[in-house]
């Protein structure tokens, strides 16, 4: 194991890449009962296109979620989540954009459910009945989504922000393209997409890291067939598509949800020091303790449910914000004109060192939170990021790239604004 220790953080982190090529992150936790395990793979929803031995392959939007679904399946009619109860653990999963995570928590028996986990992820097994079914299952979701006015107004703006982007296409794609999926498609996708080099295991708690590692070896052989290669097709140009999208649902009040088009990070340490320049930004514009915020506050344009900041999937990122509001186009020309006179005023010195000071205390009491910290190891690995070296990223920030920022992103021709109206009374 490689051991990285991180003074600034009282951390000690233990790294190894097995012969398979599975990447491994311990985090040992010692005198911590608790104890979680995250299996990453660096498949999401926007992942749908990749060349196999110089053949193309399109999946259908939507098959990242539904393989996560599936994969609970075991043969035998084992049900996998009594097995992790059982054995006195909770396990869950998520599908996101760029990247699917399956996890357990528990306090006992962490080897054994270290190897259920390993065991199920790595085991695809999918009938025609089951995946017909599942079908069902998931347009109920869909619709379930195409109801809800939350998701509506962020789906509505990836469509006039983006023109090629698949973060316009929502998680659980349609009920047309779940339809062509299959067992065998499935298979097919599991086998090219959750390789041990795609992937990445991490542990945090009083662990050993050389059982981790030699239990993961066991699931996790070398595998010399050939390796996908991603397509890339999401060039974007900074301007929208279209400034305005409204849409009319049962709501007792306006909601909106305004996004500002950004430069998406590059791979690697640099990314996690633009990330930061975008949440102070966010944060010297309309966060909570913002001028903005206060003014807006008290004339009632917005209320307890507005919030934003810096959002970023793989090769997208956007400064947004939003809830609900009597006039949500008031609050996108506040915005603006606040952007241009923060711009003219500029920044203080002590407002700056405040900001940064309290942007990164937020982060290290996350780290008081296993899953939290779970999370933002896997989600910054796809990024090529060493998360824990965030105290240092916050010291390497300058005043002037927020001045930067603000001046390139927040224009009108970055902007879009997405709002679900209320239905009219007769």
């Amino acid at each position: 194991m490689n051991v990285a220790n991180y003074p600034a953080l009282g951390m000690q982190v233990m790294r190894k890449t097995l012969p398979s090529g599975l990447r491994i992150c311990v985090v040992p936790m010692p005198g911590f009962t608790k104890k979680v395990a995250y299996l990453m793979t660096d498949f999401g929803a926007i992942h749908t296109d990749y060349s196999l031995q110089g053949e193309q392959k399109s999946l259908p939007a939507g098959i990242a979620h539904y393989l996560e679904h599936k994969l609970f399946d075991m043969p035998e009619n084992r049900d996998i989540t009594a097995e992790f109860a059982a054995l006195g653990a909770s396990v869950n999963a998520f599908t996101s954009y760029d990247m699917t995570a399956y996890h357990f928590s528990c306090t006992e028996h962490f080897e054994e459910n270290l190897s259920l986990l390993l065991e199920f992820v790595t085991l695809p097994y999918f009938t025609p009945q089951s995946v017909e079914k599942e079908q069902g299952i998931i347009a109920q979701e869909i619709g379930m989504n195409l109801d809800a006015p939350d998701m509506r107004v962020f789906e509505n703006l990836m469509k006039i922000l983006y023109k090629n982007h698949p973060v316009r296409v929502p998680i659980l794609g349609t009920v047309e393209s779940i339809g062509q999926i299959t067992a065998q498609v499935l298979t097919d996708c599991h086998n090219a997409v959750y390789r041990p080099e795609n992937m990445f295991l991490c542990v945090l708690g009083d662990v050993d890291a050389d059982t981790v590692a030699a239990l993961a070896e066991k699931f996790f052989p070398e595998n010399h067939t050939a390796v996908p290669v991603r397509v890339d097709r999401w060039q974007e140009e900074m301007a929208c598509i279209c400034p305005y999208i409204e849409e009319t649902m049962e709501v007792s009040m306006p909601m909106f949800q305004l996004g500002f088009k950004c430069e998406p990070l590059p791979k690697g340490q640099e990314a996690l020091h633009r990330e930061i320049v975008g949440e102070l930004a966010a944060e010297w514009l309309f966060g909570e303790s913002s001028e903005l915020y206060l003014r807006l506050y008290e004339e009632g344009l917005i209320d307890s449910s507005f919030g934003g900041g810096y959002e970023t999937v793989e090769d997208m990122a956007m400064l947004s914000c939003g809830g609900d509001s009597k006039d949500p186009e008031a609050v996108q020309e506040a915005i603006l004109r606040q952007a241009q006179k923060l711009l003219s005023e500029g920044l203080e010195e002590a407002d700056f060192l405040r900001m940064k000071r309290s942007a990164m205390g937020r982060r290290i009491r996350g780290l008081d939170s296993f899953d939290s910290t779970a999370f933002r190891l896997c989600a910054y690995h796809g990024m090529g990021v060493d998360y824990f070296r965030f105290p240092e990223a916050y010291q390497a920030v300058e005043k002037e790239e927020l001045v930067t920022f603000l001046r390139q992103t927040v224009t009108r021709q970055r902007m879009a604004l997405s709002v679900i109206n209320p239905c009219k009374e007769d």
